[in-house]
Formats: C-alpha cells, sequence, structure tokens
C-alpha cells in the first residue's frame, strides 16, 4: 500500500534572457550542481522512493534525471505534473501506481497548493529544490499528513 509520498520542485532555472517557450527552460548551470548536491544528500538520507514521475518541462526532467540518476532508478514523464497540477491529477498517479513511495518533480504554485490540500490546509512554500514528505493517512478521500519540508539549503549541505 502507498504510505510515501515525496515532492521534489525543480531545481533553480532562472535564466533573465530567455527567449525561448517557457517549458524549454532548462537548469541554470548553478541548478544543475545544487541537484546534484541534493540528489547526493537525497541518497544519504536512504529516502527509497519506488519510482520517480516527473513533470515533462526541461527543467523538471532535468531535475528528476539527476536524482534518478544517483538513487538508480528510471523516470516516468507524466503530462499529469506539467503546470496545473491539483488534487484529482494526484489521485489518480496514486491510484495508477503500484508503489509503496513516489517521488513526484514539478512546479509552482502547483506543488504547494496541492500539498495543502492533501494535509487538510495551512500553507506551504516550496522553494527551487525544496523536498517535502507527505505519509497517506487515506486513500478514500486521498489525504496525507506533511512530516516535513527541506528547504534548499539544508540538502547542499
Amino acid at each position: 500500500m502507498l504510505t510515501k509520498l515525496y515532492f521534489l520542485r525543480h531545481g533553480l532555472a532562472d535564466w533573465p534572457a530567455w527567449d525561448k517557450p517557457d517549458e524549454e527552460r532548462p537548469l541554470t548551470p548553478d541548478g544543475i550542481e545544487k541537484m546534484k548536491l541534493e540528489a547526493k544528500t537525497i541518497k544519504r538520507l536512504k529516502l527509497a522512493p519506488d519510482a520517480i514521475l516527473s513533470s515533462p518541462l526541461v527543467r523538471a526532467r532535468q531535475t528528476a534525471d539527476l536524482v534518478a540518476d544517483r538513487l538508480g532508478l528510471p523516470v516516468k514523464v507524466s503530462a499529469l505534473l506539467a503546470p496545473g497540477f491539483n488534487a484529482q491529477k494526484l489521485e489518480k498517479l496514486v491510484r495508477e501506481a503500484d508503489a509503496g513511495a513516489l517521488m513526484f518533480v514539478g512546479h509552482e504554485p502547483d506543488f504547494s497548493t496541492t500539498i495543502s490540500q492533501l494535509i487538510g490546509g495551512g500553507h506551504i512554500a516550496m522553494k527551487k529544490g525544496g523536498l517535502a514528505r507527505v505519509d497517506i493517512t487515506s486513500l478514500d478521500p486521498l489525504s496525507g499528513e506533511l512530516v516535513w519540508l527541506l528547504a534548499p539549503a539544508v540538502l547542499v549541505d
């Protein structure tokens, strides 16, 4: 039975002069380096998702790939994690999964809003590279408990 959900916001992707479509915006070189450090920390913390699901946007996919490479897992891309992700889409992904733990890689403000709905309210702020864990307490309706929310600065140490 699914018990743990990890939400990882994509790494730093601020390109002030970016003139291509937003969905093609990649991680910055600094964003790549920080995500490599985060991936190392995620492995050291022995987080063990059964699967990593990523938004199709380039910056999210790059983030997911860096973590997946470190953990030795494949990445499944899901259009449901693109901007516009919400609690209904999360429920669909959870119900389709045959896993005890899932990691989702995606975007703001979707993750904060979805986590807040999942835990019954409250203000959540997911920074770029931030990671949250929510433990499922009920599948019908889908609800959970926020176990922790880590700022990226904690993960790159």
